[in-house]
């Protein structure tokens, strides 16, 4: 990667005891961190993943429950508890590859990952946050909700979406008490972006380091990875009284990326 990882405290005062919290992806990566907040909160989580030994590791740190389920699978999502305060809408995967080259089948299976298992999600949560008059809606986003980059088609599109949904779920919601945002990262130190080094390399032709530093890091002004902790710390923000009235807000965790 980039340099060492940098440490994350938790600066966010909220207290979320009696809340209860899902996070999709929770074993690992943003999700994993996301998970660990919530539950350092006070929040009861219940850790979603493909993986259920990492899904039941991260739940025995929290104290929460664990599902292994993969949400490309509808019936399978249908069938998640979803009566929470709190979904977080973390899970993703990447396939990278030149358009007319992009097999059809991966892109729709990331479009099913990553637009409509959220959109099942959130539709059968709604009620439960409508009935308590509280509800926070957290979709991990991405710089590419924003902006697009070559060879990422599919994912490029899903998040796209999931803004659109946010967004669609913040002005339905107000009423409620419900919000719904989207935070933005660019590259987070985790085990997919180390994937997408090697998929980077083999797409330009070019060495995994200089990936990193002319691909990855190339639009960012800071020239380091984020810490999944730092995402998660800003989920935290988004929990808490004070962020009340951010709804339908993308909120770019990004080194001033998209300040070019």
């Amino acid at each position: 990667m980039t340099a060492e990882p940098v440490a994350v405290p938790h600066v966010v005062q909220v207290d979320l005891a009696g809340r209860t919290a899902l996070v999709t992806g929770g074993g690992s990566g943003i999700g994993r961190a996301c998970a660990l907040r919530l539950g350092a909160a006070g929040a009861t989580v219940l850790v979603v993943d493909r993986n259920l030994e990492a899904a039941q590791a991260v739940a025995a740190e929290v104290g929460g429950r664990a599902e292994g389920v993969d949400l490309a699978d509808a019936a399978a999502v249908d069938a998640l508890d979803v009566d929470v305060d709190i979904v977080v809408n973390n899970a993703g995967l990447q396939h990278v590859a030149p358009l007319q080259d992009f097999p059809v089948e991966r892109f729709e299976y990331i479009q099913r990952v990553m637009v409509e298992a959220p959109f099942l999600l959130i539709r059968r949560a709604l009620p439960h946050m409508y009935a308590r008059g509280w509800g926070r809606i957290v979709n991990i986003s991405s710089v590419h909700g924003l902006r697009a980059s070559p060879y990422k088609a599919a994912y490029v599109s899903a998040k796209h979406a999931l803004e659109g949904l946010s967004k669609v779920v913040a002005l339905e919601g107000a009423a409620h008490g419900v919000t719904a945002n989207c935070i933005n990262p660019a590259y987070v130190r985790t085990a997919l972006v180390e994937s997408q080094i090697a998929d980077q390399a083999a797409s330009h032709g070019i060495g995994e380091a200089e990936v990193i530093e002319k691909v990855m890091l190339a639009r960012a002004a800071i020239k380091r990875l984020i810490e999944p902790e730092e995402v998660a710390e800003l989920l935290a923000y988004l929990c808490a009284p004070p962020a009340a009235f951010i709804t339908g807000a993308s909120i770019a965790l990004d080194g001033g990326w998209t300040a070019n």
